[in-house]
């Protein structure tokens, strides 16, 4: 399945939009409902204690989203999730605990089958704030909501046509670093992209993901198993390493100190986001300069689109992802509209061109092995 762009921050027009939830638990499913019942435009059309009951009540009730839990009895979230891509594809948000990062991997799986993102399972009774929980899962439905999917079968996204940058890139100065962004629809754009990359490569990234708090570590197991080069998660006061791409520890924002070592810190959200693609970003300007390169992916919202802009104005190498191959086309077109974005790409080129950029940095050695 491919998801095909939202430009904007979710549904506004007031159009109703149907849930589906799905979940073995009562609670869960009640907790659901009331979360959603304060958002007018949300209408419950029906709930399934399994993926079985789940498939036979989708072509009667056609939802718009359905939110899925991952372990059910008879069908559990990652088969019926590839079923429902197969048979009706639509939206799906992943509800969830936080499980142990080695428990986490069907989770990303039922990302690799089609579903769009991941929010932390509403606990009831323990969790000490009802109203952020609900909001949160109100407006991740909302954005979905605005997501159109289609068929793929694992087909790669058709590249579009790249517009004319500014400058060359053949007479870009090869970075020292490459940070990278994202939000809604990240995890799958970040798989690709670290696909694409030898296990050799000669440069360190910095990776921001916007993720629900408690599957950070999920996340990194998850691509460090899809991925050649080493996936791990960013230490106080380390250096960055080639061949390596560091994300940050669970609910911590990243940035790189004028000592070029890791800062890990758990100040407050910037733009309601820890960790911050800004501030990751504009710490790679400062240190940096002209070899810091930034990758701004799809998501929701601004975050990374002022970051970027630093990069920019520093001289460093500037990509954002088309809106052809986003699911949510906010961030990457906030950076485009700032000018922050000399080149706009669609994800099937940005791995094969941080590839290139690479080669100029590496010794012959590498450049030899890894061309074409």
């Amino acid at each position: 399945m491919n998801p095909q762009p939202a430009t904007g921050n979710g549904n506004g027009n007031g159009k109703e939009i149907r849930v589906l939830l799905v979940d073995d638990s009562s609670i869960s499913l009640e907790f659901m409902r009331r979360m959603l019942a304060s958002a007018a435009e949300i209408n419950v059309v029906g709930t399934a204690r399994d993926g079985l009951e789940a498939l036979e009540l989708i072509p009667r009730l056609r939802p718009d989203v359905m939110c899925t839990d991952l372990h059910m009895p008879k069908m559990d979230g990652l088969a019926l999730t590839r079923e429902v891509m197969a048979r009706d594809p639509m939206p799906i948000l992943v509800l969830s605990i936080s499980l142990q990062a080695q428990q986490q991997d069907n989770i990303f799986r039922m990302l690799e089958a089609g579903a769009l993102d991941i929010l932390a399972k509403p606990r009831g009774g323990l969790d000490s704030d009802f109203s952020a929980t609900a909001k949160d899962l109100i407006q991740k439905i909302r954005i979905l909501s605005g997501v159109k999917v289609i068929r793929r079968h694992h087909a790669k996204t058709a590249a579009a046509p790249m517009p004319v940058p500014s400058v060359p890139l053949s007479r870009m100065s090869s970075p020292d670093i490459i940070g990278i962004g994202a939000s809604t629809g990240g995890p799958q754009a970040f798989e690709h992209i670290l696909a694409k990359l030898p296990a050799d490569f000669p440069l360190p990234l910095l990776c921001v993901q916007h993720i629900a708090q408690g599957f950070m570590p999920g996340l990194v197991s998850w691509l460090a198993s899809t991925s050649r080069i080493r996936v791990t998660t960013a230490i106080e006061g380390t250096p960055p390493q080639a061949g390596t791409a560091y994300f940050p520890a669970d609910n911590r924002h990243l940035e790189i100190d004028s000592n070029g070592l890791f800062r890990c810190s758990s100040g407050l959200p910037v733009g309601g986001h820890r960790p911050s693609v800004d501030m990751a970003f504009s710490s790679l300007a400062r240190r940096y300069g002209a070899a810091a390169a930034g990758v701004l992916l799809t998501g929701m919202g601004q975050d990374g689109a002022r970051g970027l802009l630093d990069i920019e104005r520093a001289g460093g190498l500037t990509i954002a992802q088309d809106e052809g191959s986003s699911v949510v086309f906010g961030m990457p077109k906030c950076a485009i509209e700032l000018g922050a974005a000399r080149h706009v790409l669609p994800l099937e080129r940005i791995g094969t061109t941080l590839c290139d950029l690479a080669a100029r940095a590496a010794p012959s050695k590498w450049r030899d092995r890894n061309a074409g």
